[in-house]
């Protein structure tokens, strides 16, 4: 079956999808088939440039070094269903420096146990920021190893009520039109964007401030316009990345350290 992308594309009347971008393809003129997950697509009135000679930051190092292949068991989508626990924090290492991710299960249980079995195995090991869009979303969740990506084409999760608004920093899964459609790709909000609410995209962690501001230096240049297709970053990993788009920044590792502090 013809893979189809997942993103979130905002029209005039802020209606958004989550799917893969295709390239000079509207959200509407997607085919009928099971659409793929992406982040939301910006409103463009409300999209700020980027600011003019903001100064090029140094990743700091990693906690570890970045991992070569895969666990063989993200081959087994359908077995890695452990229950996460009430809270866990989750540290991700970039090319622009450390992030942590701290997620509440209450807030959205299902979306929360995917991401723990997701991180527990190294899924988003060397993944790229792939889609990039400054003052709305960023997402990434496409694995950076074909087979991986095949053995989660299919596996998705139904979908939760909004408990949470899509705040500044908060994560959420990307999703199309059609319902149950979340799988693997996530975006982080840069901005606040409880427009997606009424749409049925349900926050289930979130970045502190220390964090987002790694995650406002990622590389944004690319656009969508110019930004890669979703479909070949499935098909060839990060090779096909790598060559078209060597600018975009990517996860060096997310791995589990433990549970969230009380506050």
């Amino acid at each position: 079956m013809k893979r189809v992308k997942r993103f979130v594309a905002v029209a005039a009347v802020a209606t958004l999808f989550f799917g893969c971008k295709a390239k000079e393809q509207s959200a509407e003129a997607l085919p009928p088939e099971k659409p793929k997950a992406e982040a939301p697509a910006e409103a463009k009135p409300e999209s700020p440039s980027p600011a003019p000679g903001q100064p090029e930051v140094k990743a700091s190092a990693p906690a570890e070094a970045p991992r070569q292949g895969y666990d063989r068991a993200l081959l087994r989508a359908a077995l890695l269903k452990d229950k996460a626990p009430d809270t866990f924090q989750v540290k991700v290492a970039t090319t622009r420096g450390d992030f942590m991710v701290t997620v509440n299960r209450a807030w959205a249980p299902i979306g929360a146990d995917r991401f723990y079995n997701l991180v527990k195995h190294r899924f988003y090991d060397n993944a790229s920021f792939f889609r990039v869009v400054p003052g709305f979303v960023v997402q990434f969740g496409i694995s950076a190893y074909p087979p991986v990506s095949a053995a989660w084409e299919k596996a998705n999760i139904a979908d939760e009520p909004v408990t949470q608004t899509n705040k500044r920093g908060y994560l959420t899964y990307a999703k199309t039109s059609m319902p149950n459609t979340r799988s693997t790709q996530i975006f982080i909000n840069l901005k606040d964007n409880a427009g997606l609410d009424g749409q049925g995209f349900s926050p289930f962690g979130y970045v502190d401030a220390q964090g987002m501001k790694v995650v406002d230096m990622l590389y944004d240049q690319y656009g969508d316009s110019a930004g890669p297709e979703q479909e070949q970053i499935s098909k060839q990993g990060k090779p096909y990345l790598d060559k078209g788009w060597p600018k975009l920044d990517w996860i060096k590792t997310a791995t589990l350290v433990g549970p969230a502090p009380k506050p």
